[in-house]
């Protein structure tokens, strides 16, 4: 019998023809407002009016116990993200069904768009280019968007999974920056290569740090893991740069501090209740916000949509997923 996957938003081919060449039958639901996340009650709607084996999900997708239940044929929720933090690992476990996400592939994509973060801070460019656009150039001026440089000074990285990884190497070599590290587990890596320093707790590298970057999952131990209180522990200098996950920061607490000018300045792809704002945020002058999009390059979508239809054809197939997070 031919199996049916669901895939909740448009993603690369690459993964569609996969599963469509290994005999799938595949559709792809288009949210009501174009490109907008679905919401549950519209993926439901979806997934009631056919009997689906599986689903490609994206981060924006809830798959908790209301999902499963309008759903009991899913066998399988292939998650087109790193993250998994939708999806409810303990009643799919529970029903039996098979959870995988998509790891590492966009690791590079990731930090560099991190790094391009502080270098858009640190030389002021957004400022700038409306200033231009705006037709106030009126030719250069000595103190005209007077920046901060980058080279030489400290980073501060919480997490240093892949992508914390990749950002130690590239501020540490591209621009010799010191580099301190907080993590529950030591990473020699960086250590040896890098020369980065471990310190053992937030607290004691939030003063220390002219840059802080963000590279936790959500977990319950990492909401708003930076808060009023930490925020009030940065230098005044600093800036602040979240391209993990938005609940990780209490963003009205950091509304404040950027208005107090508590911190120097902020720049956020991700938001704690995307993809809404928090009131005042987007009128700041000292913070630039992307829409989500640290990992949108060609290599690494297209890798996502690899992995996640190879997960689904092993899975059916009778192997294990390479990418199982509900072991």
């Amino acid at each position: 019998m031919t199996k049916r996957i669901l895939i909740t938003r448009e993603i690369p081919k690459l993964g569609l023809t996969m599963l469509q060449e290994r005999g799938f039958e595949v559709d792809v639901c288009p949210g009501e407002t174009g490109d907008a996340s679905l919401s549950q009650d519209e993926l439901i709607s979806y997934l009631t009016k056919n009997q689906y084996d599986g689903i490609v999900s994206l981060l924006t997708d809830k798959i908790d116990a209301k999902l499963m239940e309008a759903a009991p044929s899913v066998k399988i929720v292939a998650n087109y993200a790193a993250g998994f933090n939708n999806i409810d690992l303990v009643e799919t476990k529970k029903r039996g069904i098979v959870a995988t996400n998509t790891p590492g592939v966009s690791s590079i994509a990731v930090a560099e768009h991190a790094m391009a973060l502080m270098l858009a801070l640190t030389t002021r460019i957004v400022e700038a280019d409306l200033f231009t656009k705006k037709g106030k150039y009126q030719g250069w001026s000595p103190m005209a968007f007077i920046g901060t440089d980058l080279s030489g000074k400290t980073l501060g990285l919480i997490g240093v999974g892949s992508i914390g990884i990749e950002v130690a190497r590239i501020a540490a070599q591209g621009f010799a920056m010191k580099i301190l590290y907080y993590d529950v587990v030591p990473n020699e890596k960086i250590e040896k290569d890098y020369s980065a320093q471990r310190v053992a707790t937030v607290e004691e590298l939030l003063p220390q740090a002219d840059i802080v970057s963000l590279h936790v999952p959500l977990l319950d131990s990492t909401h708003h893991l930076i808060n009023a209180a930490r925020l009030k522990m940065m230098k005044k200098s600093a800036f602040f740069i979240n391209t993990s996950r938005g609940p990780v920061v209490d963003e009205k607490a950091l509304v404040t501090a950027l208005k107090e000018r508590l911190i120097a300045g902020a720049a956020l792809d991700v938001f704690e209740f995307e993809p809404e704002l928090a009131p005042g945020l987007a009128t700041l002058d000292n913070v630039i916000l992307t829409p989500h999009i640290a990992s949108a390059r060609d290599h690494a979508r297209n890798e996502m949509a690899r992995i996640a239809a190879q997960n689904i054809i092993d899975f059916f197939d009778g192997n294990k997923p390479q990418n199982q997070v509900n072991l």
